[in-house]
């Protein structure tokens, strides 16, 4: 289990540790850092260029192939992307097995696994299996329409990175599961209505019981995971697919936004409960869009408003001010109160991503 600093130090305000051994604990901490450490994701210039050279290879394949591309045919797409994955996946294997370089090696797997999409849209395209939805134009329209006959692609996509992930538990993959699910919510829709995509109202309401379903997966991978943080991308795009089919009425009364706001509040309670910071930023973006519906309709013709405004802003600040202060005291009051599911989530959030 890995400790934040922050909890170093309070346990030596709490009298559990001598203050003297404090400075010398966290130097021999820095020193020694664990395997999982050593080998986890880092913010350095090696793992920027790591992730870097991934995300660019993936586009390449996919959102940034270009018309000629396509025009390979379907045989010839699904035998490229048959024999990138194969290479990315030898590759990746030898690192994390060979070398026990999991970063890298990692992100290899999760390079091949993204190349399902292509082989699945190959073979599509030379049988004809494009359904009643039709056959895109060209290979990237997949990142970039929403069409039904992409369906197959990411339940391939999904099933493929459900198999990586039995073999090598590297949290990335799930990024690209979790790009799939985030495209089966929009793409499904045209199978769930018997029409070509156009239907907004039950894309939103399709979109918000998948993004809850996302979420639920998210707690339930957030209780099981163990080495890694497995549940950051379902949070991600469960609270973005949520969030945002309900951000996107556009209509509807001064009660059903204020309840938009209390929803957007209660965001950034669940982001202190569960020590995720993506409830804190959609909640944050969800409440500002609410004020500025008020400046623009209710109070558009108030000189005051701005300035009634700008001074909840300064308390927000201050609060966030008073909140640094006595974190320790606040964070002992929310465990204090926290069921035992909570403080769990809790506890494997802050030893996987620690504080520094």
């Amino acid at each position: 289990m890995r400790y934040s600093t922050d909890d170093l130090r309070a346990a030596v305000a709490a009298g559990v540790l001598p203050s003297a051994q404090l400075d010398a604990l966290l130097g021999f901490l820095s020193a020694h850092p664990g395997e999982a450490a050593a080998n986890g994701p880092k913010f350095d210039i090696v793992h920027l260029l790591w992730y870097a050279g991934a995300l660019v290879v993936i586009s390449a394949m996919g959102l940034f192939s270009t018309l000629a591309f396509s025009q390979m045919g379907g045989q010839a797409l699904t035998a490229t992307a048959l024999i990138y994955a194969g290479l990315f996946w030898a590759a990746g294997h030898y690192l994390w097995t060979a070398k026990k370089l999991r970063t890298p090696g990692g992100l290899l797997i999760a390079v091949a696994v993204a190349m399902t999409p292509l082989a699945v849209y190959g073979l599509q395209d030379a049988w004809g299996a494009w359904t009643e939805f039709g056959k895109p134009a060209q290979m990237r329209d997949f990142y970039q329409w929403i069409k039904g006959s992409f369906v197959f692609m990411e339940l391939a996509t999904i099933a493929a990175a459900i198999v990586a992930l039995y073999f090598y538990r590297f949290p990335f993959i799930v990024f690209i599961m979790a790009v799939a699910l985030w495209f089966l919510s929009m793409d499904v829709v045209p199978w769930i209505a018997g029409t070509s995509y156009g239907n907004w109202e039950l894309s939103r309401k399709v979109s918000i019981w998948f993004g809850l379903g996302i979420l639920v997966a998210a707690v339930i991978v957030n209780l099981r995971q163990r080495g890694g943080d497995f549940a950051f991308w379902l949070y991600l795009f469960g609270v973005l697919t949520f969030w945002g089919g309900i951000t996107s009425s556009s209509n509807g009364t001064a009660l059903d936004k204020a309840l938009y706001c209390a929803l957007n509040i209660g965001f950034l309670i669940l982001a202190v409960a569960l020590s995720r910071r993506v409830f804190a930023v959609f909640g944050t973006i969800g409440i500002a869009i609410y004020l500025g519906d008020l400046a623009d309709k209710l109070f558009k013709d108030s000189i005051l408003f701005p300035f009634a405004l700008s001074l909840i802003g300064i308390g927000i600040i201050a609060l966030g001010l008073y909140v640094h202060r006595k974190q320790h005291v606040i964070s002992a009051w929310v465990e204090a109160q926290l069921p035992e599911s909570l403080l769990r989530l809790r506890a494997e959030q802050r030893a996987i991503s620690p504080q520094a």
